[in-house]
C-alpha cells in the first residue's frame, strides 16, 4: 500500500538530504526525463510549475528530479494535475488530467531509477499564454442551482463551479426532451482549485425543455454559451 507524504514534506526530506541519496540509484527502465517525462510534464504541469509560475517549477531535470517520489505520489492520487472532473464524463478540450498511460510512465520511470537521458532527446521549451484571459461568462450564460428546465435552446460550450461546497462530488446531466441523456461533468471531490471552466470540446446543442439534472441545492454552476470567440485555454 502507498503512504501518502505531503508534496512540501516529501520534497523537504529529498532536498535536505542532497542529490547524493539518489546520484547512484540503481536505473533498471529506459524512460528517462529527456524523452518521455518532460513532454508529459510540458503538456500537463508546467505551465503552472515554471519559472514566474504559480508553482514550483519542474522544468528542467535538476528542477524536477528531486520532487520525483513526491510527484509519482501527487498524480497517482490524481491531486495533480488539479483538474477535478472524473475522465470519460463529458469531453473537454482543457483536460490536463493524466491519462492511465502517462501514469505508467511517470510510475515507471520514479520506480526503475528517474534517469534523466540524452539531450538530444529534450524537446523545445514550451510556450506560454500570459495574456489576460478574458471575459468567460458572456451574455446569455445561465446560472443555476438545483434541477431546472431550458425556456430556450442553448448551445452549450463550457460549466464553470461558481460556487460549490468543499468535498461535494456530483454528476451533471441533461435530459434532452426525447428522452436522450447527455453526460456534462462529474465532480468528485471538489476543491476551490477546480473552479475554473470546464471547456466542451464539441459544443453540445440542448434544445428548448431539456432538464439539467444533478447539481445540489447550494451550489451555483455557470452554464456558457458558445460564442464566435472561444474561451481561453488559459483559465485555470
Amino acid at each position: 500500500m502507498r503512504r501518502w507524504i505531503p508534496l512540501a514534506s516529501s520534497a523537504a526530506v529529498l532536498l535536505g538530504a542532497g542529490v547524493g541519496l539518489f546520484a547512484h540509484d540503481v536505473i533498471t527502465t529506459k524512460i528517462t526525463w529527456n524523452r518521455e517525462i518532460i513532454r508529459i510534464l510540458n503538456a500537463h504541469c508546467v505551465s503552472c510549475h515554471r519559472p514566474g509560475g504559480s508553482a514550483f517549477t519542474l522544468s528542467t531535470y535538476n528542477d524536477g528530479r528531486p520532487w520525483a517520489k513526491a510527484i509519482q505520489e501527487e498524480v497517482l492520487e490524481r491531486r495533480m494535475p488539479p483538474w477535478g472532473a472524473v475522465k470519460g464524463f463529458g469531453d473537454f478540450r482543457n483536460d490536463k488530467a493524466l491519462t492511465p498511460e502517462q501514469l505508467e510512465v511517470i510510475a515507471e520511470w520514479v520506480d526503475g531509477g528517474a534517469p534523466e537521458g540524452e539531450d538530444k532527446d529534450l524537446p523545445p521549451p514550451p510556450k506560454f499564454d500570459d495574456e489576460a484571459v478574458p471575459d468567460v461568462q458572456p451574455p446569455g450564460s445561465i446560472k443555476a442551482t438545483g434541477d431546472f428546465a431550458l425556456t430556450k435552446e442553448l448551445m452549450l460550450d463550457a460549466l464553470i463551479p461558481e460556487t460549490v461546497p468543499a468535498n461535494a462530488s456530483f454528476q451533471m446531466i441533461a435530459e434532452l426532451p426525447d428522452g436522450t441523456l447527455q453526460p456534462l461533468l462529474w465532480l468528485f471531490p471538489f476543491k476551490p482549485s477546480f473552479a475554473h471552466p470546464f471547456q466542451l470540446r464539441t459544443p453540445v446543442r440542448l434544445e428548448k425543455g431539456t432538464l439539467i439534472k444533478g447539481i445540489p441545492q447550494g451550489a451555483i454552476i455557470v452554464f456558457v454559451p458558445a460564442t464566435d470567440a472561444p474561451l481561453s485555454t488559459a483559465q485555470k
